[in-house]
């Protein structure tokens, strides 16, 4: 042996301890010096790739681990390393290739095994990754590497319990080990066990406080629990550790608004023009109420769809005729008391039972209140699906025979849009719950009307358009408490004006605020009235008035209230403001139930459009304005002219009862017609297309 084979040896073994030392960087200098001394030495570039692919530089290993198979193309380790690279750089096919061969030089390979099921896991191949993972563990009984990965693939198979009872035995088995800490919270967090799911997400940031995602599912898991204060720590820590995670950023600043802490938004708000459009994926709603962009709401959409549900079943086979009763399955998670529910009930109880049948799917956890049981009977048939994985919820429609599947839902809290990625019926649309597009290639419509959806900003929305003839929001008669309580009762000054504003905190800025404040500077004695959903908002808000020259105290914040007790304390308000990126939409219809009047300020996007066809769909379209300023001033005006906005008052009660608005039975005449000609396009061959519907009289069924 030369001297230089000699040092070269000797530089290999001095790497292999930095290895046994977990000194990874150190090894890689020590390999890489052992190789360059002797190219020849098949162990060191085996090992000089291996610590290179420990230390995630994937590309970089290739070169050795290719050098070491040229010296001995049988090498086991090498082969299984060289799988690892192709593995991490999304090369899976070629990944399986490299297992392949490591695994006939050495059959006795739990590791490769599992490595092997990993990259079939990647592939969607999850059946055959399970018994991948099962001859790891045969191999290798204590592996929790093994029986984690094994519960990854019971969860992508949708058996729940068996991925928990996975993860909970490769904790017991290694109590340290990160990623089984980390796979049980997650999966806990898609089941909405979100105790649990904290306290596993817990643990794994105790072991690993440089892990990034596990810190975003605590602040996500943290959150739903509504202890918004941790969530937006945890997101603020996976920033920390990631400066780019755009899921961290995206959820943080959405937090941030519902607290109207715009101080600590300021400099995230700078970058949300590319946030979500570049770089990675966001929730899509988490930003809708932070700019009235519609193109980027689109772009936002169609890449979390397309990372989400990258596996899409093709469509079902199209229907050669139409059933004497259609039917249509309504899928959501808020069967509840909810602003979505409360809208759509007596569309439900309206739907002529004669020519549909009506399915409820209730993915949301069951609840025993008056509303829950008013929704089980309006449904032919009412199933909680809740425990079911998305496909099993899919193949439950599919056995149902429903011929149109309708999301209820779109991007907000308990979406599960992967239900339609299965397909759960040969049509599928999106309806109410979420005020934008899906950018889903799987939803073929989706309802809306000319207002939200007007011709300039057609390209914003992805699937075609059921335009409706009123107004795309269904309506039901409002439950009045009729006990109106005193201005002095509800914290309101006697005499002086009252504006308001209930519409969600995420929803207000300082664009509307700068303008509030004006108006209250501008009218002697008013007062601004606003929802009190946590001390933190009252709180942020006064400081905020404070800055403007208001005084905090001209801020009244309404404590909680029952659904027909808030309506009847509106009628102690003058004049309802609306916000710009996100308007009123439930609360604008609330509004005008309640006789108060609403004044609007036409964006360009869906949910900035929201309450300008309310206010149409009323009778009261005056009162819908095209820019700030205009806004401002008729706002303004109103307050200074008691006899103008009397009158507009007056109008108000006139008109709400014998408009559209509150019509269920118009409506659901209008929504059964969609459902008609999209349904007929089909059976026709025809692809699916924008249409309007005409208005049809109330006495008309078909």
């Amino acid at each position: 042996m030369s001297e230089r084979s000699a040092k070269a040896v000797d530089w290999n073994g001095i790497g292999l301890g930095m290895v046994s030392a977990g000194k990874f960087e150190e090894a890689a200098a020590c390999f890489r010096r052992a190789v360059e001394l002797d190219p020849d030495l098949a162990p060191a570039q085996n090992n000089l790739g291996a610590a290179l692919v420990h230390l995630g530089k994937f590309a970089e290993a290739e070169q050795p681990l290719s050098e070491a198979l040229r010296l001995n193309s049988a090498d086991s380790q090498a082969l299984h390393n060289m799988g690892l690279v192709c593995r991490n750089c999304g090369r899976q096919e070629e990944a399986l290739g490299w297992f392949d061969q490591a695994l006939e030089a050495q059959p006795t390979f739990p590791d490769c095994y599992n490595n092997r099921g990993i990259a079939l896991l990647d592939l969607r191949r999850a059946q055959d990754a399970v018994a991948d993972f099962h001859r790891a563990m045969q191999q290798d009984p204590a592996s929790a590497q093994a029986i984690s990965n094994l519960g990854n693939a019971y969860r992508d198979l949708g058996r729940n319990d068996d991925a928990i009872a996975c993860h909970r035995k490769a904790v017991e088995l290694q109590p340290t080990y990160v990623e089984a800490w980390y796979n049980l919270g997650t999966l806990l967090v898609t089941l909405g066990q979100m105790e649990q799911a904290v306290q596993c997400l817990k643990q794994a940031t105790a072991l690993r406080p440089g892990f990034a995602l596990a810190h975003l599912n605590l602040g996500v898991a943290l959150a739903s629990l509504r202890r918004r204060d941790e969530a937006i720590a945890s997101f603020s820590r996976a920033l920390e550790v990631d400066p780019g995670n755009a899921l961290a950023r995206a959820q943080r600043m959405h937090f941030l608004a519902r607290k109207c802490d715009w101080d600590a938004l300021e400099a995230d708000m700078k970058l949300l023009p590319r946030l979500g459009v570049e770089g990675g994926i966001i929730p899509p709603f988490a930003v809708l109420g932070l700019e009235d962009a519609p193109m980027r709401h689109l772009e936002r959409s169609r890449r979390f769809a397309a990372q989400t549900f990258a596996k899409v079943a093709p469509p079902l086979a199209a229907p050669t005729t139409r059933p004497e009763r259609l039917k249509i399955g309504y899928f959501s998670f808020d069967y509840t008391e909810h602003a979505v529910m409360q809208l759509a009930v007596g569309l439900f109880e309206a739907h002529d039972r004669d020519r549909f049948e009506l399915h409820a799917f209730s993915y949301g956890p069951p609840k025993d209140n008056p509303m829950r049981r008013r929704l089980e009977a309006a449904f032919d048939r009412f199933t909680d699906v809740s425990t079911l994985s998305d496909a099993a919820i899919a193949a439950a429609s599919r056995k149902a025979g429903i011929d149109i599947a309708v999301d209820l839902q779109g991007y907000t809290e308990g979406s599960r849009l992967g239900i339609f990625a299965h397909r759960a019926a040969p049509l599928q649309m999106t309806f109410l719950g979420y005020p934008g597009t899906t950018g889903a290639p799987f939803m073929d419509y989706m309802i809306a009307d000319p207002i939200v959806c007007p011709p300039q900003w057609r390209d914003a929305y992805s699937e075609k358009l059921i335009l409706l003839p009123d107004c795309y929001q269904p309506n039901g008669r409002r439950s009045l408490a009729k006990q109106v309580p005193t201005r002095t009762e509800a914290g309101l000054p006697e005499d002086g004006f009252v504006f308001c504003c209930f519409n969600n905190s995420y929803k207000i800025g300082p664009p509307e605020f700068d303008i509030w404040m004006r108006l209250l500077k501008a009218v002697d004695g008013s007062v601004l009235w606003l929802l009190a959903p946590t001390p933190d908002v009252e709180r942020n808000l006064r400081v905020q008035a404070e800055r403007r020259g208001v005084s905090a105290d001209r801020l009244v914040f309404a404590p909680p209230a029952s659904v027909p007790d808030h309506l009847d304390r509106q009628a102690l308000a003058d004049l309802f403001l609306d916000t710009f990126a996100y308007n009123a939409h439930t609360t604008a219809s609330d509004a005008l139930a309640a006789g108060l009047p609403l004044v609007t300020k036409l964006g360009d996007g869906f949910a900035a459009r929201v309450a300008a066809i309310i206010l149409t769909a009323a009778g009261m379209a005056e009162l819908i304005t095209t820019s700030e300023t205009d806004y401002e001033a008729m706002a303004l005006n109103l307050a200074r002219n008691p006899e103008q906005l009397a009158a507009i008052r007056g109008k108000l009660r006139a008109t709400i009862d014998s408009s559209p608005l509150f019509d269920a039975p118009r409506f659901a005449r209008a929504i059964e017609a969609g459902y008609d000609d999209a349904f007929g396009r089909l059976v026709n061959g025809e692809p699916a297309n924008d249409f309007e519907v005409a208005a049809r009289p109330v006495n008309q069924s078909g």
